[in-house]
């Protein structure tokens, strides 16, 4: 059974119980399929990535049908920091909720709407308006070049510089390092494993340390990083405590040795090797 997240992020858990681990967070407007009904307050879900855990049912919509026609019908995603979802089209009208970064909404179509505004659909049913230039179409990783995907992720990626670590966190409230990883690509239409390590069903292929280009992913134990080029990566990392870029270079001044020692892998959504 398909549920959709109602509220602004969803925390999903390791056990049935707010005080368990957070092991990542789901975006409003996100689909994910219940697998147990647990009791009246906890359902134990999987996202579209694979990841499962326990969620609870307040911050859900329970419903099939509904759930199955958002799946395909709420197109538009936020791509703002965080966007203010009003209840007319002026910056003076009251808040309906706020929205984060890589939230899922529907489109309305309103002709006396002004076109720096756009009318929005919430999953209540409810109307909202949200600044146009905030909104984005899901794009698809096929519609674009390499050069231009590997370019987008890496500028993904960086719109969350200095956003706090939190484990489990994957908005701008608060993101981990596969968190990071997973919404800049995920922003830029291609679905990666939410986590520090590649698994077979998912895009990413092991290709040779050295053929690493702009947009690649290095593994290290427990850690993730996307890969900018010239030797630097950006990564939310726990030590720095935030988003923040670091280099593979003995020479550079963000060279990180505790990281530049232990690289065991470099993934890729191109595995063919680079004209050298």
């Amino acid at each position: 059974m398909k549920s959709i997240v109602t509220a602004m992020i969803a925390n999903l858990h390791a056990k049935p119980d707010e005080t368990s681990e957070l092991i990542d967070e789901v975006l409003y407007g996100m689909t994910v399929d219940i697998l147990t009904d647990c009791h009246e307050d906890w359902v134990y879900v999987q996202t579209a990535y694979r990841y499962k855990g326990y969620c609870q049912k307040a911050d859900l919509l329970l419903d099939e049908e509904t759930a199955a026609k958002w799946h395909s019908e709420a197109q538009p995603i936020i791509i703002q920091s965080f966007a203010d979802v009003l209840q007319q089209p002026r910056i003076q009208s009251t808040k309906l909720m706020t929205l984060v970064k890589g939230s899922s909404i529907g489109v309305v179509m309103q002709e006396d709407v002004p076109e720096e505004w756009s009318a929005i659909q919430l999953v209540s049913g409810k109307i909202g308006y949200v600044r146009t230039k905030w909104l984005q179409e899901k794009p698809s990783q096929t519609q674009i070049t390499e050069h231009s995907f590997r370019e987008n992720v890496v500028q993904t990626a960086l719109s969350y510089l200095a956003t706090p670590y939190r484990w489990g966190g994957k908005s701008p409230l608060g993101i981990d390092c596969s968190g990071l990883c997973s919404m800049a690509y995920m922003l830029n239409g291609v679905t990666i494993f939410r986590d520090a390590k590649m698994v077979e069903g998912f895009p990413i292929v092991k290709i040779e340390k050295e053929d690493r280009q702009k947009g690649d992913l290095l593994y290290f134990p427990g850690h993730i990083a996307l890969y900018m080029g010239d030797n630097l990566y950006v990564h939310s990392s726990l030590g720095g405590n935030e988003v923040t870029i670091n280099s593979l270079d003995k020479q550079h001044a963000l060279y990180r040795h505790d990281l530049a020692t232990t690289l065991t892998e470099v993934g890729s959504l191109f595995p063919e090797k680079p004209n050298r």
